[in-house]
């Protein structure tokens, strides 16, 4: 599915501490984090967490599909997790870590921008954190972590580097999302956040949720 971040980590309500311990004991029969000791008790309080990030390839991808299935309403194929799990480029794609446990990832592309020759984009495939985490500057931070890595190769023209997202850098002007028309709380946090512009209305973009139309979101870099 082609669709971008529906559900990108739109920073909304707190839950209570309860379903906050709750979720987490449910994820701790998942496959999404490491088994911990019985005798802990997860509470989760306001401000922000430290994380770290981790790449995301084959031994790890099956938690970035539940954190997307616990995220999004639509069903991403078997297709965009190779993908994700060939790339291994944790500059573009990573996992958010809070204490050991994967608890948000984004993903991104570069890709060409039509009509403008020789020009490219950064694309936000998915931002998901899993709503006991939400609130705690995770997406935020996830989302920084893309531009300032943006920042520090986008004048690099040496095709040689060992990345192949570096070498690409240099010709990216902007980064780029669509977002569900009712998805109010993501437009905010990407627009009063980091500076994106609202553009057009895709209509039916979206095949098999309501409402199935998007906005485009914009951040020009240069």
């Amino acid at each position: 599915y082609r669709s971008v971040a529906i559900a990108s980590e739109a920073e909304t309500r707190r839950p209570s501490p309860y379903y906050c311990v709750s979720l987490v004991l449910r994820l701790h029969n998942s496959s999404i984090i490491s088994p911990v000791a019985s005798n802990v008790l997860l509470t989760i309080t306001m401000g922000t967490l430290p994380i770290d990030f981790g790449l995301i390839n084959a031994d790890n991808v099956e938690q970035l599909k539940k954190i997307n299935q616990a995220c999004f309403p639509v069903t991403y194929n078997t297709s965009f997790y190779d993908d994700m799990a060939k790339k291994q480029d944790e500059n573009l794609c990573k996992f958010a870590y809070w204490n050991g446990f994967a608890v948000g990832a984004i993903c991104t592309r570069i890709e060409a921008i039509p009509d403008c020759p020789g020009r490219h984009r950064i694309y936000i495939m998915t931002l998901g954190v899993l709503a006991a985490y939400r609130n705690h500057g995770i997406g935020t931070k996830l989302v920084s972590s893309v531009l300032e890595y943006y920042e520090s190769q986008k004048d690099n023209n040496d095709s040689s580097s060992s990345s192949s997202s570096s070498a690409s850098l240099s010709s990216v002007d902007e980064i780029m999302l669509h977002v569900q028309t009712s998805n109010n709380d993501a437009m905010k946090f990407y627009i009063e956040k980091f500076g994106f512009e609202k553009g057009e209305l895709v209509e039916n973009y979206y095949k098999r949720i309501d409402p199935p139309h998007c906005y485009i979101l914009r951040k020009k870099l240069r």
